[in-house]
């Protein structure tokens, strides 16, 4: 293989069966569960990283069911998004993901900067109550449950919470472990169809882990929660701050 042929090949490893394919991806039937609770503000200080701003002590966490996606799979992940301000645009920090395949977790990470690891989230109806939990190996690490389809909500509102923009810390090491590169991507969700949306009552329990450490942000109040599905584009990414330049 010439070094031609190298560069032309080159967009993920390993270089001649990459994890994944090349962007866009599209998935179809995507569910969402995300409650949002409050939090100490001095713990969301210590986690988000500047130029990103806090101005509410709120985190949403998310159980997100993914049956159908373009070169990635059938997957579920989970994690914890906080509401940010960058300048004069809001959207949300995507601070902590778990999730239980490895081609989204390469991607997500080679591409964006998704903060991925791996666990076994799920998201599930039990009898009336939409069931989220996130287990690492053996242990629990969190539980939420939710009223099932209790209240409709507006879809126009449910579009737009798909649709807000996101925020990343890109992080790839050079060989001697400092950072090649350090960057603040953000990125949105395109081409949005919300097929439906309701609001209901929740409750959130997070438990310690080392390695999965989301009860790091407590929850002290549960504020809402919301039950999405939809279909969407995942859009690529664009640096708005590099940490190195």
């Amino acid at each position: 293989m010439t070094e031609d042929e190298v560069r032309a090949r080159a967009f993920a490893m390993p270089l001649t069966s990459p994890a994944f394919p090349p962007g866009p991806y599209r998935f179809v039937d995507r569910e969402f569960l995300v409650i949002t609770y409050r939090t100490y503000p001095d713990a969301l200080r210590a986690v988000v990283p500047a130029p990103l701003e806090v101005d509410e002590p709120m985190v949403k966490f998310e159980f997100v069911r993914m049956p159908d996606s373009t070169g990635f799979g059938d997957y579920t992940e989970s994690g914890q998004v906080i509401p940010v301000r960058f300048r004069d645009q809001n959207g949300g920090y995507v601070h902590a993901m778990y999730l239980d395949d490895e081609s989204p977790i390469a991607g997500g990470r080679e591409i964006w900067g998704f903060p991925k690891k791996l666990a076994q989230p799920r998201l599930r109806v039990e009898k009336d109550a939409l069931v989220g939990t996130l287990d690492m190996g053996s242990l629990r690490v969190a539980n939420a449950t939710m009223g099932y389809k209790h209240r409709p909500m507006d879809q126009a509102k449910a579009k737009a919470a798909i649709a807000a923009p996101a925020f990343l810390l890109k992080i790839i090491p050079h060989v001697d472990c400092t950072p090649r590169i350090c960057e603040l991507v953000t990125y949105k969700a395109e081409e949005v169809v919300v097929k439906g949306a309701w609001e209901g009552p929740a409750r959130l329990e997070l438990f310690h882990h080392v390695l999965a450490p989301v009860a790091d942000l407590p929850v002290l109040e549960v504020i809402s929660a919301i039950h999405i599905l939809t279909d969407l584009t995942l859009g690529l990414g664009t640096v708005v701050h590099d940490y190195l330049g």
